[in-house]
């Protein structure tokens, strides 16, 4: 399943999409990463009063472990960036909250209430590419098959999922 930008960037957008634009084109990015990786995506930007859990993810389970559940906090940074690529975006406040969302979330859907759960981070990097004329197609899809550090182009930007870290709150 791929998804298109075309409302929120299209070819007569400015050339730089806004940091909405691009935050939700990195989430769409990594989920699509986690669907190739047969992994079910089961909630994205699944907001509460608390706040927005990313992506909320169900692992299927391994033979050599359970079924796991993923909340997965997205953060996507372009080149020179001030928090090592959003590793420093992370603060203790801010995974409190996701904690305190993340209990809030399993209070509202119980059946997943006895998985194992974990914290997961996911680094995107992003690059807005020159505008080289209107005739010129757009890719508003992202490809199937997403791989780590190989960069995708959808409108205009280039995105590339950096790293994937597991259980970060461990």
């Amino acid at each position: 399943m791929t998804k298109g930008y075309s409302p929120s960037h299209d070819r007569h957008s400015k050339a730089h999409p806004s940091r909405n634009t691009l935050g939700t084109l990195g989430e769409d990015l990594v989920a699509q990463w986690l669907r190739g990786s047969r992994v079910r995506v089961l909630h994205q930007r699944w907001r509460c009063r608390l706040g927005e859990l990313d992506i909320v993810a169900g692992f299927p389970a391994t033979a050599q472990q359970a079924k796991i559940l993923a909340f997965v906090e997205v953060k996507t940074r372009s080149r020179g960036n001030w928090d090592d690529d959003g590793r420093g975006a992370l603060s203790a406040a801010k995974c409190q909250r996701l904690q305190k969302a993340a209990s809030l979330f399993l209070s509202r859907f119980p059946q997943y209430a006895e998985l194992p759960c974990r914290f997961d981070l996911a680094l995107v990097r992003c690059q807005s590419l020159p505008n080289r004329g209107l005739r010129e197609p757009i890719n508003t899809k992202l490809p199937d098959m997403i791989a780590i550090g190989q960069p995708v182009i959808v409108n205009h930007v280039q995105l590339t999922l950096q790293e994937y870290l597991v259980s970060i709150l461990d």
